[in-house]
Parts: structure tokens; C-alpha cells; sequence
């Protein structure tokens, strides 16, 4: 297994960048068409990503400091639910938020489909954040492509 780690900084407070990892009108501004999502641990967490269902649960949620999700693919035998971590980590700054991302026990041939799918959408955190609205999203996960 495998795993990625990236950071950003954001000029929003940790409780503005918290509610972009917990509510549907927060994931779906950056990263989902569709989010249901129960956060609380043992909570539902299932987003749709550019055709991808996504599904976990939330496993730690500590307002606004930290999120950890288990994320895995329906329907995907090599890549089920639940099957990889993700951990956002947040800490204030002097100018707003430091996130640290961590996408763990990826197996390998998933490694470079999630790098690519980070680098896209955590700058839309930021820009969403900043107040953006993005219209239809035409990122594709490498496999589609």
C-alpha cells in the first residue's frame, strides 16, 4: 500500500475550511456533484466524482481541526469502500488555514489517478473558499481518460 501527502494554505479560518469537509453544500462546491454525508464517527460518507461513487465512513471528526474518512470506490473489487484513508489536518495561521492532506493504504496502481485528482480539486477548495462558484467540472479520473 501507498500513500500521498500534499498541504495548503488557505485564507479562511479552520471553521470555514471545516465545513468544506462535513457538509454537502461545502463538498459539492469543490469536489462532488452529490454528497450525503453523516459526519460523525461511524457517519456515512458517499460522494459522487465525476462518475466515481466514492463511499467510507467517517472515522474521526474533530471540529475544526481534523477530518479522517475511510474513501473507497463502489462497485470497484481491487478498490471497495472503505478500503483507503484520508486525513485532512487543519491549524490556523496568521493569515488563515494550513491543510495537510494525508490519502493513505492506496494500493499502488491507484496511486497516480489520487495525485491527480488531489492536485485538481484542492485548489478549487481554495477558490471555492474565496467564493467561486465552478460550473460543470470536466476533470476525469486517469482511467477515463
Amino acid at each position: 500500500m501507498a500513500e500521498f501527502a500534499t498541504a495548503i494554505e488557505i485564507r479562511a479560518t479552520p471553521e470555514e475550511v471545516f465545513a468544506y469537509l462535513v457538509t454537502p453544500a461545502g463538498l459539492t462546491a469543490w469536489m462532488c456533484q452529490h454528497a450525503e454525508v453523516d459526519p460523525r464517527a461511524g457517519g456515512e460518507f458517499a460522494v459522487d466524482i465525476a462518475g466515481s461513487a466514492v463511499r467510507g465512513t467517517y472515522l474521526e471528526v474533530d471540529p475544526p481541526r481534523r477530518v479522517v474518512v475511510s474513501w473507497g470506490m463502489a462497485g470497484a473489487a481491487d478498490f471497495p469502500p472503505g478500503a483507503s484513508l484520508v486525513t485532512f489536518t487543519l491549524t490556523a495561521t496568521e493569515v488563515g488555514t494550513h491543510l495537510e492532506l494525508l490519502h493513505s493504504e492506496l494500493p499502488e496502481p491507484r496511486v497516480a489517478g489520487h495525485v491527480d485528482g488531489w492536485d485538481h480539486f484542492l485548489p478549487r477548495l481554495v477558490s471555492a473558499l474565496r467564493g467561486e462558484v465552478f460550473g460543470d467540472d470536466d476533470w476525469m479520473p486517469l482511467h477515463r481518460r
